[in-house]
């Protein structure tokens, strides 16, 4: 399993705001840009849809910018991951969408995949963002 690149981008995003006075200050897409080495056309996609998924609070005009939606400490790894991946599923047979498996009525496997899903997801949501923005000593 591999994270996309966006959201690899969206996790470095994230913690550089929380090092930013825990989130509180204002950014903007610019200088998130500068400071991470994210391309500022991607810190402004990413700045949307983390908006959208309620993580980050976004102001426009003079004074604006944005900033953590709420405390580090209660933004997850997986919160961020799945504000631009979407819900955390290993396979695509446990979503309920249309697939094309050939296996689907007769797999054995599948009824297990939720709980395989929710254990990556548990361990994904016990690491914090504040974790994250640490300094390593």
């Amino acid at each position: 399993m591999r994270l996309s690149s966006l959201a690899d981008y969206a996790v470095v995003m994230m913690s550089a705001a929380a090092r930013h006075c825990g989130g509180v200050a204002r950014l903007n897409a610019t200088l998130l840009s500068e400071e991470t080495g994210v391309p500022l056309p991607t810190v402004q996609k990413l700045v949307s849809r983390l908006s959208a998924a309620g993580l980050i609070e976004s102001t426009r005009g003079t004074g604006g910018g944005f900033r953590l939606s709420r405390p580090p400490s209660s933004i997850s790894l997986a919160d961020i991951i799945e504000a631009v991946e979407g819900q955390i599923a290993l396979t695509a047979c446990v979503d309920g969408a249309a697939q094309d498996c050939c296996i689907d009525q007769t797999c054995k496997v599948k009824p297990h995949w939720n709980a395989v899903n929710g254990a990556v997801r548990g361990a994904l949501a016990g690491v914090s963002l504040a974790s994250l923005s640490q300094v390593p000593a």
